[in-house]
């Protein structure tokens, strides 16, 4: 993948340094409320290994996020091709984040997904982008908003990987945003 730049950021493929940043951000209590797991550092060396595979592929996916002032890796947000929630086309392309706790609350998430955005809609021409969600992470939701993503609560879907054992974390909400609307954002804000 070709790093994108932001005006804060380097988005860019993983590379053997990041491997501490994946163990912490997979293993977090705080970054992963919403998930009915914690990834031991060998799963979080695979999780690394998968999306640097994904990205290898595509030219795109979950991608580290860099501070470009230091290049002190922050965390990972990036589009990724997924299997869509059902009555919806796919693959579908997903946007998705997610961030060691320091570095929350500074705008770093929505500029990054911004460039992600623009990469998706102008480079590859998709027509929707889709987020989704526990359905009472509103961390993750005003992240969606502010992103301009409208909810969908017809295709709002109970996540076939999370356990019965977490009944709490499986209902997720579904945001979409498509080409013409995030057209028409931009054009309005120029």
């Amino acid at each position: 993948m070709k790093p994108i730049r932001t005006e804060r950021l380097l988005l860019r493929n993983w590379e053997e340094r990041d491997r501490d940043l994946s163990h912490q951000i997979n293993s977090d209590e705080r970054v992963m409320e919403y998930f009915p797991f914690r990834r031991s550092r060998q799963e979080s060396d695979a999780f690394m290994a998968r999306m640097q595979s994904e990205i290898a592929e595509h030219g795109y996916g979950f991608a580290v996020a860099e501070l470009a002032s230091s290049d002190q890796p922050i965390g990972f947000v990036g589009i990724r091709n997924v299997e869509p929630p059902p009555g919806l086309p796919a693959p579908s392309i997903e946007i998705g984040w997610r961030l060691a706790p320091e570095f929350w609350g500074k705008g770093y998430v929505s500029e990054a997904a911004q460039a992600w955005l623009a990469f998706a809609f102008n480079d590859l021409h998709v027509s929707e982008v889709i987020s989704f969600t526990v359905w009472n992470n509103e961390r993750s939701l005003a992240v969606m908003r502010r992103l301009g993503m409208q909810a969908d609560p017809a295709h709002d879907f109970d996540h076939p990987a999370v356990p019965d054992t977490h009944p709490h974390l499986k209902r997720h909400s579904l945001y979409r945003l498509s080409r013409e609307s995030w057209k028409k954002a931009h054009v309005t804000q120029a």
